[in-house]
């Protein structure tokens, strides 16, 4: 097999993670690569006191994302990494794809946004959500009985902007297959486990 990259990008709430278990699963030979389970670890290792802060450790997060991303690639290892990719990550993959020579596949899902803000929602209030995500102040340990109360939850406005305007639904990198996941239930995940097992085994061209 070719050294591959594959991208789960596309919209908040889409279920990229859970996707990215399917395809693991199913493949097996890749290595996972998350963003925000490094922001989590991060968040944990320097906490933050306000908005700034919290800024400057996601920023340590993405050096540390391309830093995991180069080595993985400078060992031909296979790799897989989902996130809601914008044009900001774009040049930096794109180099090290052109860089290590790596075919790319981007699978986008995309969704009704209003059926994506009442899943965020959920997803924030839910405990074991990392809670580093909805406040503006946190330190390894903290913890919010009421969830509600935390002081960074998206607005359904805030939610339909950053939908909006940052690319989400729009990136793509290499080959691109999209998925609209709005209803879970008529989503075949089989047909697209099928749809990479031929593009990885009959070796497509990046763009």
């Amino acid at each position: 097999m070719d050294k591959v990259l594959i991208l789960l990008a596309g919209l908040p709430g889409t279920g990229k993670t859970y996707l990215s278990t399917i395809v693991i699963k199913e493949f097996g030979e890749f290595y996972s690569l998350s963003q925000d389970e490094l922001k989590e670890y991060y968040c944990d290792l320097y906490g933050f006191h306000n908005i700034e802060e919290k800024q400057d450790v996601e920023k340590k997060a993405w050096a540390k994302y391309f830093e995991i991303m180069e080595k993985q690639m400078q060992l031909g290892n296979n790799i897989l990494s989902d996130y809601p990719f914008s044009q900001k990550q774009k040049p930096y993959i794109q180099q090290l794809v052109e860089r290590y020579g790596y075919k790319v596949l981007t699978i986008r899902l995309i969704a009704d946004i209003d059926v994506l803000f009442d899943r965020q929602k959920k997803r924030d209030l839910d405990p074991s959500r990392h809670l580093s995500h909805i406040v503006t102040s946190y330190q390894k340990g903290d913890h919010l009985t009421d969830r509600t109360k935390a002081d960074n939850l998206l607005t359904y406005d805030e939610f339909y902007i950053r939908c909006t305007t940052r690319g989400y639904d729009i990136f793509e990198l290499g080959k691109l297959f999209e998925m609209d996941v709005t209803d879970f239930t008529k989503v075949n995940y089989s047909k697209l486990l099928e749809e990479i097992k031929f593009w990885v085994e009959n070796h497509v061209c990046v763009k």
